[in-house]
Protein backbone atom coordinates (compact mmCIF):
# COMPACT_ATOMS: atom_id res chain seq x y z
CA UNK A 1 0.00 0.00 0.00
CA UNK A 2 1.78 3.34 -1.44
CA UNK A 3 1.80 6.27 1.39
CA UNK A 4 -1.04 8.04 -0.78
CA UNK A 5 -3.35 5.08 -0.72
CA UNK A 6 -3.10 4.82 3.87
CA UNK A 7 -3.75 8.36 3.72
CA UNK A 8 -6.84 8.81 1.46
CA UNK A 9 -7.83 5.56 3.12
CA UNK A 10 -8.21 7.39 6.62
CA UNK A 11 -8.08 11.18 6.42
CA UNK A 12 -11.78 12.91 5.90
CA UNK A 13 -11.89 14.91 2.81
CA UNK A 14 -11.98 18.68 2.03
CA UNK A 15 -15.52 18.29 2.34
CA UNK A 16 -15.85 16.90 5.53
CA UNK A 17 -13.32 18.78 7.34
CA UNK A 18 -15.53 22.01 6.31
CA UNK A 19 -18.50 20.38 7.40
CA UNK A 20 -17.34 19.51 10.49
CA UNK A 21 -15.27 22.95 11.13
CA UNK A 22 -18.71 24.77 10.06
CA UNK A 23 -20.99 22.38 12.58
CA UNK A 24 -18.14 22.73 15.80
CA UNK A 25 -18.18 26.78 14.74
CA UNK A 26 -22.52 27.02 14.93
CA UNK A 27 -22.21 25.07 18.51
CA UNK A 28 -19.50 27.36 19.59
CA UNK A 29 -22.26 30.75 18.78
CA UNK A 30 -25.48 28.46 19.87
CA UNK A 31 -23.09 28.83 23.35
CA UNK A 32 -22.35 32.24 22.62
CA UNK A 33 -25.78 33.07 22.24
CA UNK A 34 -27.53 31.06 25.03
CA UNK A 35 -24.55 32.19 27.58
CA UNK A 36 -25.21 35.99 26.29
CA UNK A 37 -28.82 35.47 27.06
CA UNK A 38 -28.25 33.62 30.53
CA UNK A 39 -25.98 35.77 32.02
CA UNK A 40 -25.67 39.51 31.86
CA UNK A 41 -22.04 39.55 32.02
CA UNK A 42 -20.77 37.28 29.02
CA UNK A 43 -20.19 39.92 26.30
CA UNK A 44 -18.53 41.96 28.76
CA UNK A 45 -14.61 43.30 27.52
CA UNK A 46 -13.33 41.68 30.27
CA UNK A 47 -14.96 38.32 30.28
CA UNK A 48 -14.33 37.91 27.04
CA UNK A 49 -10.65 39.58 27.21
CA UNK A 50 -9.84 36.27 29.34
CA UNK A 51 -12.27 34.03 27.15
CA UNK A 52 -9.87 34.64 24.42
CA UNK A 53 -6.58 34.81 26.55
CA UNK A 54 -7.05 30.85 27.96
CA UNK A 55 -8.61 29.67 25.06
CA UNK A 56 -6.08 30.89 23.14
CA UNK A 57 -3.18 28.76 25.49
CA UNK A 58 -5.02 25.89 25.31
CA UNK A 59 -5.54 26.05 21.61
CA UNK A 60 -2.17 26.03 20.96
CA UNK A 61 -1.51 22.92 23.20
CA UNK A 62 -4.15 20.77 21.53
CA UNK A 63 -2.79 21.87 18.22
CA UNK A 64 0.39 20.35 19.61
CA UNK A 65 -1.06 17.60 21.15
CA UNK A 66 -3.19 16.99 17.40
CA UNK A 67 0.32 15.85 15.55
CA UNK A 68 0.75 13.54 18.07
CA UNK A 69 -2.43 11.82 18.14
CA UNK A 70 -2.69 11.47 14.19
CA UNK A 71 0.28 8.84 14.28
CA UNK A 72 -1.82 6.70 16.61
CA UNK A 73 0.52 7.92 19.87
CA UNK A 74 -0.41 10.43 22.97
CA UNK A 75 1.18 12.69 25.06
CA UNK A 76 0.06 13.48 28.35
CA UNK A 77 2.89 15.77 29.78
CA UNK A 78 2.03 19.00 27.57
CA UNK A 79 0.54 19.92 31.09
CA UNK A 80 3.52 19.55 33.00
CA UNK A 81 6.04 20.89 30.35
CA UNK A 82 4.10 23.69 30.19
CA UNK A 83 4.15 24.06 34.34
CA UNK A 84 8.49 23.54 33.59
CA UNK A 85 8.91 25.67 31.02
CA UNK A 86 6.85 28.64 32.56
CA UNK A 87 9.41 28.16 35.60
CA UNK A 88 12.41 28.19 33.23
CA UNK A 89 11.79 31.37 31.43
CA UNK A 90 11.13 32.65 34.98
CA UNK A 91 14.54 31.41 36.24
CA UNK A 92 16.39 32.91 32.84
CA UNK A 93 14.26 36.55 33.23
CA UNK A 94 15.78 36.13 37.09
CA UNK A 95 19.26 36.05 36.24
CA UNK A 96 18.97 39.20 33.19
CA UNK A 97 19.02 37.17 30.16
CA UNK A 98 17.66 39.14 27.28
CA UNK A 99 14.07 38.28 26.70
CA UNK A 100 14.65 36.96 23.05
CA UNK A 101 17.02 34.54 24.75
CA UNK A 102 15.57 33.43 27.18
CA UNK A 103 12.87 32.47 25.39
CA UNK A 104 14.47 30.69 22.76
CA UNK A 105 16.58 29.08 25.59
CA UNK A 106 12.83 27.89 26.85
CA UNK A 107 11.56 26.56 23.40
CA UNK A 108 15.12 24.78 23.21
CA UNK A 109 13.84 22.89 26.84
CA UNK A 110 10.90 22.37 24.54
CA UNK A 111 12.47 21.01 21.75
CA UNK A 112 14.92 18.36 23.87
CA UNK A 113 11.43 16.88 26.17
CA UNK A 114 10.66 16.04 22.82
CA UNK A 115 13.87 14.89 21.42
CA UNK A 116 13.22 12.64 24.98
CA UNK A 117 9.77 11.07 24.33
CA UNK A 118 10.29 10.30 21.00
CA UNK A 119 13.85 8.62 22.04
CA UNK A 120 11.88 6.44 24.68
CA UNK A 121 9.20 5.89 22.65
CA UNK A 122 11.44 4.87 19.45
CA UNK A 123 14.94 3.44 20.60
CA UNK A 124 13.38 2.01 23.81
CA UNK A 125 10.46 0.85 22.31
CA UNK A 126 8.26 2.55 25.04
CA UNK A 127 4.43 2.66 24.77
CA UNK A 128 4.01 6.87 24.10
CA UNK A 129 0.83 6.36 26.95
CA UNK A 130 3.67 5.53 29.81
CA UNK A 131 6.21 7.26 28.05
CA UNK A 132 4.36 11.13 28.38
CA UNK A 133 3.35 9.61 31.93
CA UNK A 134 6.33 8.97 33.48
CA UNK A 135 7.97 12.51 32.09
CA UNK A 136 5.04 14.29 33.51
CA UNK A 137 4.93 12.91 37.09
CA UNK A 138 9.29 13.50 36.47
CA UNK A 139 9.39 16.72 35.41
CA UNK A 140 6.72 18.17 38.15
CA UNK A 141 9.45 17.09 40.47
CA UNK A 142 12.53 17.99 38.47
CA UNK A 143 10.88 22.01 38.95
CA UNK A 144 10.11 21.34 42.36
CA UNK A 145 13.36 20.47 43.32
CA UNK A 146 15.22 22.70 41.00
CA UNK A 147 12.57 25.77 43.01
CA UNK A 148 12.52 24.11 46.15
CA UNK A 149 9.12 24.63 45.66
CA UNK A 150 8.93 28.11 45.68
CA UNK A 151 7.52 30.29 43.00
CA UNK A 152 9.65 32.34 40.71
CA UNK A 153 8.54 35.98 40.28
CA UNK A 154 8.65 37.84 37.32
CA UNK A 155 9.46 41.46 37.56
CA UNK A 156 10.64 42.15 33.59
CA UNK A 157 7.52 44.84 32.82
CA UNK A 158 8.08 44.26 29.30
CA UNK A 159 7.73 40.48 29.50
CA UNK A 160 4.73 40.44 30.82
CA UNK A 161 3.37 43.58 29.67
CA UNK A 162 3.03 42.08 26.00
CA UNK A 163 -0.08 39.86 27.54
CA UNK A 164 -2.19 42.51 28.70
CA UNK A 165 -1.40 44.35 25.60
CA UNK A 166 -3.91 43.68 21.81
CA UNK A 167 -3.55 44.87 18.64
CA UNK A 168 -7.02 45.97 16.46
CA UNK A 169 -8.98 45.00 20.01
CA UNK A 170 -7.71 41.60 19.86
CA UNK A 171 -5.51 40.18 22.56
CA UNK A 172 -2.37 39.37 22.09
CA UNK A 173 -2.25 35.96 23.42
CA UNK A 174 -5.17 35.10 20.43
CA UNK A 175 -2.49 36.49 17.82
CA UNK A 176 -0.11 34.16 19.18
CA UNK A 177 -2.27 31.52 17.92
CA UNK A 178 -2.40 32.55 14.77
CA UNK A 179 1.07 32.19 14.93
CA UNK A 180 1.43 28.80 15.23
CA UNK A 181 -1.82 27.77 13.58
CA UNK A 182 -1.26 28.43 10.32
CA UNK A 183 2.22 27.17 10.02
CA UNK A 184 0.85 24.23 11.51
CA UNK A 185 -2.32 24.04 8.59
CA UNK A 186 0.44 24.15 5.51
CA UNK A 187 2.50 21.69 7.71
CA UNK A 188 -0.11 18.94 7.93
CA UNK A 189 -2.69 19.45 5.43
CA UNK A 190 0.03 20.91 2.81
CA UNK A 191 3.24 19.31 3.26
CA UNK A 192 4.39 15.61 2.38
CA UNK A 193 5.28 15.60 6.40
CA UNK A 194 2.02 15.69 7.02
CA UNK A 195 0.64 13.14 4.90
CA UNK A 196 3.51 10.92 6.67
CA UNK A 197 1.90 11.43 10.01
CA UNK A 198 -1.62 10.53 8.39
CA UNK A 199 0.06 7.21 7.15
CA UNK A 200 2.07 6.06 10.27
CA UNK A 201 -1.64 7.01 11.94
CA UNK A 202 -3.38 4.68 9.04
CA UNK A 203 -0.92 1.80 8.85
CA UNK A 204 2.67 1.86 10.52
CA UNK A 205 3.86 -0.72 8.69
CA UNK A 206 2.00 -0.04 5.24
CA UNK A 207 3.83 3.75 5.46
CA UNK A 208 7.28 2.16 6.60
CA UNK A 209 7.03 -0.44 3.31
CA UNK A 210 6.35 2.70 1.12
CA UNK A 211 9.35 4.33 2.34
CA UNK A 212 8.48 6.45 5.12
CA UNK A 213 11.28 6.84 7.59
CA UNK A 214 8.25 6.49 10.18
CA UNK A 215 11.05 6.76 13.07
CA UNK A 216 12.00 10.41 12.04
CA UNK A 217 7.82 11.18 11.28
CA UNK A 218 7.15 10.28 14.90
CA UNK A 219 10.15 12.29 16.28
CA UNK A 220 9.23 15.09 14.31
CA UNK A 221 5.35 14.61 16.01
CA UNK A 222 6.63 14.64 19.87
CA UNK A 223 9.22 17.59 19.25
CA UNK A 224 6.27 19.72 17.82
CA UNK A 225 4.43 18.57 20.66
CA UNK A 226 6.76 20.08 23.29
CA UNK A 227 7.24 22.71 21.57
CA UNK A 228 4.32 23.96 21.44
CA UNK A 229 3.62 23.25 25.26
CA UNK A 230 7.05 24.82 26.00
CA UNK A 231 5.53 28.45 24.50
CA UNK A 232 2.46 27.77 26.15
CA UNK A 233 4.51 27.97 29.35
CA UNK A 234 6.04 30.98 28.07
CA UNK A 235 2.44 32.90 27.50
CA UNK A 236 1.76 31.73 30.73
CA UNK A 237 4.39 32.97 32.77
CA UNK A 238 3.55 36.62 30.65
CA UNK A 239 0.06 36.26 31.65
CA UNK A 240 0.32 35.66 35.50
CA UNK A 241 3.50 37.12 36.03
CA UNK A 242 5.27 34.01 37.38
CA UNK A 243 6.52 30.69 37.11
CA UNK A 244 5.97 27.74 38.92
CA UNK A 245 6.10 24.32 37.98
CA UNK A 246 2.88 22.81 39.15
CA UNK A 247 0.96 25.46 36.94
CA UNK A 248 -1.39 24.26 34.12
CA UNK A 249 -2.24 21.29 36.19
CA UNK A 250 -4.44 18.99 33.91
CA UNK A 251 -4.27 20.81 31.10
CA UNK A 252 -3.12 17.75 29.15
CA UNK A 253 -6.65 15.95 29.54
CA UNK A 254 -7.99 19.43 28.11
CA UNK A 255 -5.80 19.73 25.12
CA UNK A 256 -6.32 16.19 24.03
CA UNK A 257 -10.42 17.20 25.02
CA UNK A 258 -9.87 19.84 22.69
CA UNK A 259 -8.09 17.72 19.79
CA UNK A 260 -10.98 14.86 20.55
CA UNK A 261 -14.22 17.67 20.32
CA UNK A 262 -12.27 19.24 17.33
CA UNK A 263 -12.85 15.70 14.95
CA UNK A 264 -9.01 14.40 15.95
CA UNK A 265 -9.57 10.14 16.43
CA UNK A 266 -7.69 8.80 19.06
CA UNK A 267 -7.21 6.26 16.44
CA UNK A 268 -4.78 7.93 14.90
CA UNK A 269 -4.87 9.20 11.18
CA UNK A 270 -7.91 11.41 11.56
CA UNK A 271 -7.47 15.21 12.35
CA UNK A 272 -6.92 18.76 11.29
CA UNK A 273 -5.17 21.98 12.75
CA UNK A 274 -8.38 24.05 12.62
CA UNK A 275 -10.68 21.25 14.35
CA UNK A 276 -8.69 21.43 17.74
CA UNK A 277 -8.72 25.44 17.51
CA UNK A 278 -12.34 25.55 17.50
CA UNK A 279 -12.74 22.67 20.12
CA UNK A 280 -10.42 24.36 22.32
CA UNK A 281 -12.92 27.65 22.69
CA UNK A 282 -15.71 25.15 22.96
CA UNK A 283 -14.14 23.85 25.94
CA UNK A 284 -13.16 26.82 27.65
CA UNK A 285 -16.54 28.56 26.84
CA UNK A 286 -18.37 25.71 28.77
CA UNK A 287 -16.01 26.19 31.75
CA UNK A 288 -16.41 30.05 31.21
CA UNK A 289 -19.80 29.71 31.54
CA UNK A 290 -20.12 27.30 34.10
CA UNK A 291 -18.39 29.91 35.85
CA UNK A 292 -20.91 32.47 35.08
CA UNK A 293 -23.30 30.62 35.75
CA UNK A 294 -21.74 29.44 39.50
CA UNK A 295 -22.10 26.31 38.97
CA UNK A 296 -20.24 24.08 41.03
CA UNK A 297 -16.65 23.13 39.25
CA UNK A 298 -16.95 19.58 39.83
CA UNK A 299 -20.25 19.60 36.83
CA UNK A 300 -17.39 21.42 34.20
CA UNK A 301 -15.35 18.46 34.90
CA UNK A 302 -18.16 15.64 34.21
CA UNK A 303 -20.15 17.70 31.36
CA UNK A 304 -16.15 17.61 29.47
CA UNK A 305 -15.87 14.03 30.71
CA UNK A 306 -19.27 12.95 28.95
CA UNK A 307 -18.96 15.56 25.82
CA UNK A 308 -15.46 13.02 25.15
CA UNK A 309 -17.02 9.88 25.34
CA UNK A 310 -19.73 10.56 23.39
CA UNK A 311 -17.48 11.85 20.64
CA UNK A 312 -15.55 9.29 21.27
CA UNK A 313 -18.01 6.57 21.16
CA UNK A 314 -19.19 8.03 17.40
CA UNK A 315 -15.90 7.85 16.12
CA UNK A 316 -15.41 4.68 16.84
CA UNK A 317 -18.91 3.49 14.65
CA UNK A 318 -17.31 6.01 12.16
CA UNK A 319 -14.18 3.67 12.01
CA UNK A 320 -16.65 0.66 12.00
CA UNK A 321 -18.29 1.92 9.21
CA UNK A 322 -15.22 2.85 7.06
Amino acid sequence: MSVQAATVRKRPNAGVNLLLGLTLLGLLALMWLALSVATNTFWTENNLTNLARQGAMIAILAIGETFVIITGGIDLSVGAVTGFCSMAIALFLAQDMPIWLAILATLGIGLAIGLFHAFGIVQLGLPPFIMTLASLTALRGVGLLITNGATISITNDTFTGFSRGGYLGVPNLFWMVLVVAIPAYFFLHQSRWGRYLFAIGSNMEAARLSGVNVKAIIYVAYILSAVCASFVGILLAMRIGIGNPTQAEGWELQAIASSVIGGTSLFGAIGSVQGPLLGSFILTTINNGANLLNLNSFWQKIITGLLIIVIVYFDGLRRKKR
